[in-house]
């Protein structure tokens, strides 16, 4: 868990390190920042990585003694057996002896047992976490290297909105995909998510439009399209005949942006909605 929280806390840092909309000059300094995170990443992950092959090798060793130890008490408990066969019948005294010798020893070996067990599954758990850690390590790796080589959030966007202004919804719906991929947290990335919920409410997808709707108004409430995203969430809302939760959707954008173009459009929707029937 902690090698999980500090490699998820190192993947924050990169992905934060180039969210930042700055000029040519900028994003290359952000290159060069980005590149250094990512060598010092990998050179943390191959000292995570001799520390583990350190402790295996000392698991090793431990359970090869353990093993030994427990081959020399079988041989000890075959020969205490063998000897007292040939001496039960005249010396049952020294029988008797023998015999408590060999519960002793019996009582070991199954302490030996129990070692045994528990430093193979404790391996087994090294090997294992050995295994994560070097696909997390992949995985950073892959995720860097990706936001690397990603366009610059200007250009990207512009492609973006180009595309969607010709009408091009699958080649745009995938470049707002990939800006809010490689620069979630930026301010455009609240427009981004306004843009792929205006297609689905185009395509007629309204629940994942109100979705993406959402989205603006949770992560972005003061961005330049929240009002917009408020309008037409009640709008999708009434497209699904969910009249009650759209008049609401509504009601709200003429009293949180009471003097803008979408509170006029809510009010003009608003008097075509027929009214709930009040209950006597």
């Amino acid at each position: 868990m902690k090698l999980t929280r500090k490699l998820n806390r190192i993947l924050f840092v990169l992905a934060l390190s180039i969210t930042w909309i700055a000029p040519a000059h900028g994003a290359n300094k952000d290159i060069v920042e980005l590149q250094t995170q990512v060598t010092q990443l990998q050179q943390q992950m191959t000292q995570m990585k001799q520390s583990f092959d350190e402790r295996m090798g000392i698991m090793r060793n431990l359970l090869e003694q353990n093993t030994d130890a427990t081959n020399k008490v079988t041989t000890a408990i075959n020969g205490l057996q063998a000897s007292l066969n040939k001496q039960q019948q005249d010396r049952s005294g020294q029988g008797d002896q023998l015999s408590g010798q060999i519960q002793a020893l019996n009582d070991t070996m199954d302490e030996l047992k129990v070692r045994l067990t528990k430093l193979s599954k404790q391996l087994e758990d090294m090997q294992t976490a050995q295994q994560s850690m070097a696909a997390q390590q992949s995985q950073a790796q892959q995720q860097a290297q990706a936001i690397a080589q990603a366009p610059a959030p200007d250009v990207l966007y512009n492609n973006a909105l180009r595309d969607y202004n010709g009408a091009k919804n699958d080649l745009a719906s995938q470049e707002f995909n990939d800006y809010i991929k490689f620069y979630p947290n930026t301010d455009l990335a609240g427009n981004a998510y306004f843009y792929l919920a205006e297609i689905q409410f185009k395509a007629g997808d309204y629940q994942k439009a109100i979705a993406n709707y959402d989205l603006v108004l949770q992560n972005f409430p003061s961005g330049n399209k929240a009002a917009a995203a408020q309008l037409k969430k009640g709008f999708a809302l009434l497209e699904l005949g969910k009249e009650d939760e759209g008049a609401l959707e509504l009601k709200r954008v003429v009293q949180r942006y009471p003097r803008t173009n979408e509170a006029v459009q809510a009010r003009e929707r608003l008097r075509k909605v027929a009214p709930t029937p009040k209950s006597r």
